[in-house]
C-alpha cells in the first residue's frame, strides 16, 4: 500500500510546479498580445514595400541600372538583384532562445531538415544561419548526416527583436550573396495565424522573386482577410515616374526591403513562439490539476484504508480480551 507521506509529498511537488507553469502562462499571455499587435501592425507596411519593390524592379528590366560602389554591400542593389545559377543556398533558420514552448522548436527543426534534404536532392549545397539557440543542438546533430555548413549563429537577437537586429542579419546575408558564397537566400520562420495556430514555412529573400503570383502569395501570407479587403479596395497603381531617378529610388528601397522582410520573419517567429509557450503552459497547468485530483483521491483511499485497518485491529483486540 502506498505511503501517505509519499503521496502528500508528490501532491505538494506538483502544486509547486503548477504555480510555475501558471506564472509562465500568464507571462506568455501578456507578451503574446503585444507580439501579435506588432505582427499585425507591420504586415500592411511589409506588403506595400514588397509591391513597391516589385514595381521598381520590373522597371530595371527595361532600364538597366549602372553598377555602383558602396561602403556596405546591402546598399549595392544592382549586385543584390543579379540572378545567377543557384548552386549554393543559404537558409536562415529562426527558432527561439527559450524552451517550454511545446513542439515549437521541434517543428522548426523538422521543417528545416526536410527543406535541406529537398534542396540537396536538387543538387544544391546548403549553408545554414541559425537565429536562436534552442535549435542549435538538433541542427548540429544533423550536420554530420546531411553534410551542410553552419556559417553563423545569432543568440542575442531574439532577446530584443527590432529593425536594427534585422539589419545586422540582412547585412551579413548581403555580404555573402555579393561575395558569391551563396546564390539564393531563404528564411525559415513560422507565420503567426492566431493564439492556437502557426505555420512553419520558408520565404525566398534573394534573388528577389517579383512575379504577380508571388505578390498574391505574399499578400495572402502577410495580411489577415479584413486587412486584405481594405488593401485591395484602396490600392492605387503607381505610375512609372521616378523622382529624381530610378537608381536613387532603388538604392533606398532595396536595403529597406531586405531588412524589412527579415524583421517581419523575426516578428512572426516571436509571436508564434509566445503563443506556443502560452498553450503549452496552459496544458501543463491543467495536467497538473488532473494529477493533483488523482493523487488526492488516492491519498483519501489510502488514509481511509488505514483508518479501517486500525479500527479492525482495535475491535479484534477488544474481542480477544473478552
Amino acid at each position: 500500500m502506498a505511503n501517505l507521506r509519499n503521496i502528500k509529498d508528490r501532491i505538494n511537488s506538483i502544486k509547486n510546479t503548477q504555480k510555475i507553469t501558471k506564472a509562465m502562462k500568464m507571462v506568455a499571455a501578456a507578451k503574446v498580445k503585444k507580439a501579435e499587435n506588432a505582427v499585425k501592425a507591420s504586415r500592411p507596411f511589409t506588403l506595400e514595400l514588397y509591391e513597391m519593390f516589385c514595381w521598381a524592379y520590373k522597371e530595371t528590366l527595361k532600364n538597366k541600372c549602372d553598377k555602383i560602389r558602396t561602403e556596405n554591400n546591402i546598399d549595392n542593389f544592382p549586385a543584390l538583384l543579379e540572378k545567377r545559377e543557384v548552386k549554393n543556398v543559404g537558409l536562415v533558420i529562426i527558432s527561439s532562445n527559450k524552451g517550454l514552448a511545446g513542439a515549437y522548436c521541434a517543428n522548426i527543426v523538422r521543417y528545416s531538415l526536410n527543406l535541406i534534404k529537398k534542396l540537396q536532392n536538387e543538387g544544391k549545397n546548403v549553408c545554414v544561419y541559425l537565429v536562436g539557440q534552442k535549435a542549435v543542438p538538433a541542427i548540429k546533430n544533423a550536420q554530420a548526416q546531411y553534410g551542410f555548413e553552419i556559417k553563423k549563429t545569432y543568440v542575442d537577437i531574439l532577446d530584443d527583436v527590432n529593425s536594427s537586429s534585422a539589419y545586422v542579419i540582412a547585412s551579413l546575408l548581403a555580404d555573402d550573396f555579393i561575395k558569391g558564397d551563396i546564390d539564393s537566400i531563404e528564411l525559415v520562420t513560422t507565420r503567426y495565424k492566431n493564439m492556437m495556430t502557426y505555420i512553419a514555412e520558408s520565404w525566398q529573400l534573394l534573388p528577389a522573386v517579383t512575379d504577380d503570383e508571388r505578390v498574391r502569395e505574399f499578400r495572402n501570407k502577410e495580411l489577415d482577410d479584413e486587412l486584405k479587403i481594405k488593401h485591395d479596395a484602396h490600392k492605387i497603381e503607381p505610375l512609372s515616374e521616378f523622382m529624381p531617378n530610378l537608381q536613387t529610388v532603388l538604392s533606398a528601397i532595396v536595403p529597406m526591403f531586405i531588412t524589412n522582410v527579415v524583421y517581419q520573419a523575426l516578428l512572426e517567429a516571436q509571436a508564434s513562439e509566445l503563443a506556443s509557450r502560452m498553450t503549452a503552459m496552459s496544458a501543463a497547468t491543467n495536467n497538473a490539476s488532473d494529477m493533483i485530483n488523482t493523487l488526492t483521491v488516492e491519498f483519501n483511499k489510502v488514509r481511509q484504508a488505514k483508518i479501517t485497518q486500525e479500527i479492525t485491529e482495535v475491535i479484534s483486540g477488544a474481542g480477544a480480551l473478552n
